[in-house]
This record gives structure tokens, sequence and C-alpha cells, in this order.
């Protein structure tokens, strides 16, 4: 993209009434492509021998890109779990793309919401042996946000929608949570004093009017050369 293209579209999107809401905005498109997400296998069998499929993996992240991010994990999302790869000592990681248009309809960020939350029972259910991770950039960390009852904007929820939060019956079952350019954190709602408390990291870039009172549009798209998604991955290896 263009310097004037982005000075232009950034201007308007921290010009609106829905400052944060509208700096869900864009990562750059430019990182590779996540892999297929493999699937969970099936349920373990009945009777006090049956374990884990060995088709479950030790640790998923369950992702939501921001708006209109490139498709799948998203920048942020696929360098996060390229990361947190090396740092598990050799446990597998998969990934699951949250399904959800991602779009500057952001009614629609409840969609995803409840789509992350049928894949944690799904997993909690077939997989009860793998340690989940959940994350997500900018609109992604919103998504996140409901599902540990965080306001994702305060006292303007009810203007973008909002789904219900997760169940405490599989609250237990996240080992670890990571989000980027939280638009929540602007209105005091970090998700490191939300349900999952310690187990949360939820990073803000000097200057990004996403997240913080700062000024600088450009800060909301640097989040992996600034080296947080790699902090993000230590945060979460340490707890997986």
């Amino acid at each position: 993209m263009t310097l004037l293209w982005m000075s232009s579209r950034l201007a308007v999107a921290v010009s609106t009434v829905f400052c944060a809401a509208t700096a869900f905005v864009v990562a750059p498109s430019a990182l590779a492509q996540p892999g297929p997400v493999p699937g969970p296998g099936p349920a373990p069998g009945p009777g006090p021998a049956a374990t884990q499929s060995s088709a479950c993996p030790d640790i998923e992240v369950i992702f939501a890109r921001g708006t209109d991010d490139t498709p799948g994990l998203g920048t942020p999302g696929s360098a996060f779990v390229s990361a947190l790869r090396p740092l598990v000592g050799g446990q597998t990681v998969s990934s699951y793309a949250v399904n959800y248009p991602a779009s500057y309809d952001f009614l629609a960020a409840a969609d995803g919401a409840r789509d992350a939350q049928n894949r944690i029972a799904m997993m909690s259910q077939q997989c009860p042996s793998t340690k989940l991770v959940l994350g997500g950039y900018s609109q992604g960390a919103a998504v996140i946000d409901m599902l540990a009852g965080v306001p994702p904007l305060g006292n303007k929820i009810g203007e973008i929608g909002s789904a219900a939060p997760l169940p405490a019956s599989l609250q237990s079952n996240i080992a670890a949570v990571a989000v980027f350019g939280n638009p929540a954190t602007k209105f005091s709602n970090p998700l490191t004093s939300s349900v999952f408390g310690g187990r949360a990291i939820d990073l803000c870039k000097d200057g990004d009017p996403i997240c913080s009172g700062g000024r600088n549009p450009f800060a909301h798209n640097d989040y992996v050369s600034a080296g947080m998604v790699t902090q993000a991955a230590n945060f979460v290896a340490g707890r997986v």
C-alpha cells in the first residue's frame, strides 16, 4: 500500500465517532498464509483405558485476524504461531483461523466470537488434553474480548453488537491468551483484568490510537516488526 493511501484511509478511521471500532483497520497483507488446519480427530473411546487421539495436537492456537487482514490467521496471527512453535519443546502446534468476515461490518465480530466458542467446545470434547491458546488482533482482539465478557468498546458495545461470554465450564480449558491492538484497552478493559487474568497478555504498541490515547495510526500495523508477536509467544510458551 502506498503512504498516500494509508494516510487518507487511517485519517478517516481515527476521525469517526467509532475511533476504536474503526481502528479495527488493516494489518499489512504481506506474510505467508498459514498452512491447513489439522482436524482434531475422533473423540476418545469409552472405558478407563481411553486416551486422547494421536491426531490431536498438543497445543492449538485459535486466532481471530484483524479487519481486512490476510485471510486465515492474518499477518500478526501467522507470525505469532510461527514464533511459538520453536519455543514449546517439540510439542505439536496446530492453528485454527476464526471464521468471521473481519470486514467493516463490525456487527459481524460477534459471529467470530460464536465461531471461536464452538471451536473451543469441540476441541474440549474431542481433544481434552490439547492446550488451547486464544489470540486476536484489532477487531480479532475484540472477538476474544467477547469470550472474556469484556465490552470491546466500553459503553459503545451496543452499537457494534456482542456475543455471550465463554461458559465457565470451558474457561479452564484456555491455557493462555494473547491479543494485539485491543480496542478494549483504550477503555481500561484489558484482558489481563478479565476472567483470563494471569493467563493473558494484552499488547498495545506505543502510539497506537486503537488501544491507547496515541496519535500514530501507523503504530497499529507494527506489531510484527516491533517484536511484540515474539514477546507474546514467549509469554504463551511459559504457560503451555
